[in-house]
Parts: structure tokens; C-alpha cells; sequence
């Protein structure tokens, strides 16, 4: 009778390494503006003084890209290339804007051209087959990253996209091989380990659990790693772990939809506590006010304690949401015979 609307996913990384943003605190914040303002001043300088150094207008470009002045960042490198179009750095860089322009076609070129001038270039290897893996020309990407493993053995990046792209094929033997490898190379590789907790997760194995706080080791406060751990315990009848995981989460991000939903889920199907239940299936009714998932469960709670009025309320709530939703007619059937 109850809607789980609980789901496994995979947490698909778009662009994997190109653009990393990582979490600091509001001072850190002010000094991190400050200090580009000054590389962008202390390049230009350099260049006023000798605007016939590439490797200056290549710098300033990416200090552009950083900072999201893509027309800058495509200004400049165009200009390095027109003083050296010899040099794969350069075209690297300019893939690195197209890409962030969305211009895939583009980026693969620029790949291309830095390839060509350097063919055992690593970063453009990777690069290369990050975007072939986007564009889910597996063959290609497993050629790229795997010359660039035979240029680099220590190559925890490479690995961990050949995991994406085995996901992609259905091959999850393979895909946990790989991302295990990347965490082996690289012990702080938190999305390596999201990634194997997910997998892990998926089969309702233990070792979940270990990634998934390895994840957290990495990033204390990794709200993905929390839920994922409180879903094992969860579906293996562990509830009160699995309650204080959804605490936890709720002391990060106190509207966490889904962490008030499915600890209302465990009151009402493990733990049969319908009033505890409401009010969680209520906190997340609040914050996400279409979660038809959420009034439907509230429904049968109120159903199950007899209160009828709010249970019938609940129903046609939920069908207005979701048009000939079958449990909730079902629910109205019901209570209507009562």
C-alpha cells in the first residue's frame, strides 16, 4: 500500500576535473576574489611591457576562465595562438573555454590540434577522453585514457572516467575495478568513493557502508555519502541507524525534503508510529509543497489512526498532483466504504 519514492542514482559528473569547485568558508571566500584581481593586474602589466609573450596571454586567459570572463579567456588565447600555434598548451586552453561555451565540436578540435603537436600529452589525453566519454564514444575514450595509463600508470583520473564509462555499458564489474583503483591512487578521491558506495549500495552490500564514510572522511559534511549509508541501513531493517543518519543530515541541511520523507517512511511501514510519521511526512509537505509522494503516505497515516477527514483530504490532494494515481484512488475507495 505505501509509494517508496526512494531512489538510487547515479550521481553523473558532467565535467569531471576540468572545472572543481571546492567548499570554503566566507573569509576564505573574499580572499580567493582578491586574488585574481591581482594576477589579472600583474599580467596585464607584464603584457603592456612585452605583448609578444604567449605564455602571458595563455595565463591571463585562464585566470579569465576561472572567473567566468569567457570572451576575455577567448580573446587572449587566440591571441597566444597567433603568436605560437605550435605550442599544445595553448590549444589545451582553449578547449577548456569551448568546453565551458558548450562547444563540444570545438573543444574536440582544439583537442585534436594539441594531440597532434603532442601526442603523448597527458592532460589532453584526459581531457580527450573525458569529452569522448560525454559524447558516449566509448571506444574512443577507453583508446585515449588508456595511453594515457601507459604514459602514467598513477593516473587516478583516467581510471575513474573508464569506471563512468563502463557504468554507461552495463559492465558494473568492470566500472567498481576501476573506481577502485582510483581511491587505491588517490585515498581523497571523494567522488571515486560516492561512486563505489552507490554501486555497492545498489547490490545491498555492507561495503557501502565503508565507502561511503571514507567519503566523509574526505568531506565531513557530504550529505550524499550520510543518505546513502542511511538508505543501507534502512532497507536492511536497521532503523534507528538509519534515523540518525536522516538526523544528521537534517543538522546540515535542515530542509532536506527527502531525509524528513523517509524518516516519516520508516515510522509508518517498519516502526508502525502513523503520528510520528505525519509530522515528518508534514516537515517535507512544507518545504517541497508538491511532493505527492509525500501527502499520499500522509494519507494512508491518517487513514491508519482514523482520521478519516485529513485522510480523504490527502487522497484528493495527491490525485491533484498526479492525475489517476492508482494507490490514492484506491485509499479513497477505501475509506469511502468505511
Amino acid at each position: 500500500m505505501i509509494i517508496n519514492s526512494i531512489k538510487v542514482s547515479f550521481f553523473l559528473l558532467i565535467v569531471i576535473a576540468l572545472f572543481q569547485w571546492s567548499c570554503v568558508n566566507e573569509s576564505t571566500d573574499n580572499k580567493e576574489e582578491e586574488k585574481p584581481k591581482n594576477e589579472l593586474i600583474l599580467l596585464s602589466e607584464k603584457i603592456n611591457k612585452d605583448s609578444t609573450d604567449a605564455k602571458l596571454f595563455d595565463q591571463r586567459a585562464q585566470v579569465y576562465l576561472k572567473n567566468n570572463k569567457i570572451n576575455q579567456a577567448l580573446s587572449d588565447i587566440n591571441q597566444a595562438l597567433q603568436i605560437d600555434d605550435s605550442n599544445a598548451g595553448y590549444f589545451i586552453t582553449l578547449s577548456d573555454i569551448y568546453l565551458k561555451m558548450g562547444e563540444a565540436g570545438k573543444c574536440n578540435n582544439a583537442l585534436n590540434k594539441a594531440l597532434n603537436l603532442d601526442p603523448k600529452n597527458i592532460k589532453a589525453l584526459l581531457k580527450s577522453g573525458e569529452l569522448n566519454y560525454l559524447v558516449k564514444n566509448y571506444k574512443k575514450t577507453f583508446e585515449l585514457l588508456n595511453n594515457a595509463i601507459k604514459l602514467d600508470k598513477y593516473n587516478p583520473l583516467a581510471y575513474f572516467i573508464k569506471g563512468f564509462s563502463y557504468l554507461e555499458l552495463h559492465d558494473t564489474t568492470r566500472a567498481i575495478n576501476n573506481f577502485q583503483i582510483a581511491v587505491d591512487q588517490k585515498q581523497d578521491y571523494y567522488d571515486a568513493y560516492i561512486q563505489l558506495g552507490i554501486l555497492y549500495l545498489a547490490q545491498n552490500n555492507i561495503r557501502a557502508v565503508g565507502y561511503y564514510k571514507n567519503a566523509i572522511n574526505v568531506f565531513p559534511e557530504s550529505i550524499e555519502a550520510l543518505y546513502g549509508i542511511a538508505m543501507y541501513y534502512q532497507n536492511n531493517n536497521k532503523c534507528q541507524i538509519a534515523l540518525d543518519y536522516y538526523t544528521d543530515i537534517l543538522k546540515i541541511d535542515s530542509k532536506n525534503t527527502l531525509a524528513y520523507y523517509n524518516s516519516g517512511y520508516i515510522y509508518l511501514v517498519y516502526l508502525n508510529e502513523f503520528e510520528k510519521a505525519i509530522k515528518y511526512f508534514s516537515d517535507a509537505i512544507e518545504i517541497s509543497p508538491k511532493y505527492f509522494n509525500a501527502y499520499y503516505n500522509r494519507a494512508y497515516s491518517y487513514e491508519l489512526i482514523g482520521d478519516i477527514a485529513n485522510a480523504r483530504n490527502d487522497y484528493i490532494k495527491t490525485l491533484e498532483l498526479v492525475t489517476n494515481h492508482e494507490k490514492a484512488i484506491e485509499g479513497l475507495n477505501r475509506i469511502d466504504k468505511q
